[in-house]
């Protein structure tokens, strides 16, 4: 930018790129977005992954109860 003859704030002459400057702040917006997204996701895996153990828990105690039952009965026998 020439300094030639001017006078005033650089703003006046200097050209502003409206598009670019929503398309910088429309990738910024989905940055946030995206992160947001990750964090609800990695709750979610946490989630599943205490569910999963509870389930897990809960199929081993069946299969223990089952089991007593039967040496219980082979030691009825």
């Amino acid at each position: 930018m020439s300094g030639e003859g001017r006078t005033g704030s650089r703003f006046l002459y200097a050209p502003f790129d409206a598009a670019n400057a929503r398309i910088e702040a429309n990738e910024r917006v989905m940055d946030e977005r995206w992160d947001a997204l990750a964090f609800r996701l990695r709750g979610i895996e946490v989630a599943l992954e205490r569910l999963e153990r509870r389930l897990w828990l809960a199929v081993m105690g069946v299969v223990g109860a089952i089991l007593a039952q039967g040496v219980k009965l082979l030691l009825a026998i």
